[in-house]
């Protein structure tokens, strides 16, 4: 990766992620900053990664090429009020990873002049296999989106989006996804201790079966429902377990509904957090 340097204002789970997938992918340490508010959590930042590590954000944010958001929502505001300033005049690109605020509302704090992409990663980054959707509106240039898409792919694969609304389903699908696989591997697991089999067995096995699972639909080029009938012969127990789990009132509708409330609740933290809230 190219030398551009990178601040991310946010020294959380994703920040932390973000820097340390910048640095192995080749940003130099000294090319990365975090602002971080907490003392305890800027040591561990600076003695486990070695980038700069700082309290205060306009510190971290200053001469930037890119600077990350990486607060809660609900901080979004008033986070943004103190910078706005600083990147007005810095014009640097601003990628923001929080679910829920809209474009317009970070424009509202920042002003029209600040250039903003929209990004949602997933857990999974923690660990540098994660899936990211991002969104930039058309004033946007492309050496912006190539800078945007460079930093997120630094944990990750990628996505553009058509839609700043496509958001709020990528929220659904992918932010919240690892917690819908984990529990199907926690239920299948605990069934599987109700038939009998021991606990420490059923764990290893669900948690090796979700991994596997994963690694082979990467692999193969993500043919999910290819897959899904190469596992499934016609007249076995496989088969015989789907059709218990798409009988009624089936799996299909569930999965549905559990993605219709987490978009809709993306949607709902952009009106409680945004501009006017």
């Amino acid at each position: 990766m190219s030398a551009h340097t990178i601040a991310i204002v946010g020294g959380g789970n994703m920040g932390r992620a973000l820097a340390g997938g910048l640095i192995r992918r080749g940003t130099p340490a000294g090319a990365v900053r975090v602002g971080e508010p907490d003392a305890a959590a800027r040591d561990t930042l600076q003695r486990d990664l070695g980038c700069l590590v700082v309290a205060d954000n306009a510190a971290c944010v200053r001469g930037a090429d890119a600077v990350v958001l990486a607060v809660k929502p609900q901080l979004a505001a008033a986070v943004l009020a103190a910078l706005a300033p600083r990147l007005r005049a810095a014009r640097a690109l601003v990628i923001s990873i929080m679910a829920g605020i809209r474009i317009r509302s970070l424009e509202s704090w920042c002003g029209t002049e600040v250039v903003f992409v929209r990004a949602m990663p997933n857990r999974p980054a923690l660990v540098g296999a994660g899936a990211t959707g991002l969104y930039a509106g058309e004033h946007v240039d492309a050496g912006s989106r190539a800078l945007a898409e460079q930093v997120m792919r630094s944990v990750g694969a990628v996505a553009w989006l058509r839609s700043e609304e496509d958001l709020d389903v990528v929220t659904a699908l992918s932010g919240s996804g690892p917690a819908y696989c984990f529990l199907l591997a926690e239920l299948m697991m605990q069934a599987a201790v109700n038939l009998g089999l021991d606990s420490e067995a059923a764990r290893l096995l669900a948690v090796e079966t979700l991994h596997g699972a994963g690694v082979l639909a990467h692999a193969s080029g993500g043919d999910l429902a290819r897959l899904r009938a190469e596992v499934t012969s016609k007249g076995g127990t496989t088969e015989a377990a789907l059709k218990v789990l798409r009988g009624e009132p089936g799996l299909e509708a569930l999965v549905q509904r559990a993605l219709d409330a987490a978009a809709q609740r993306s949607r709902e933290l952009a009106r409680e957090f945004g501009a006017g809230a």
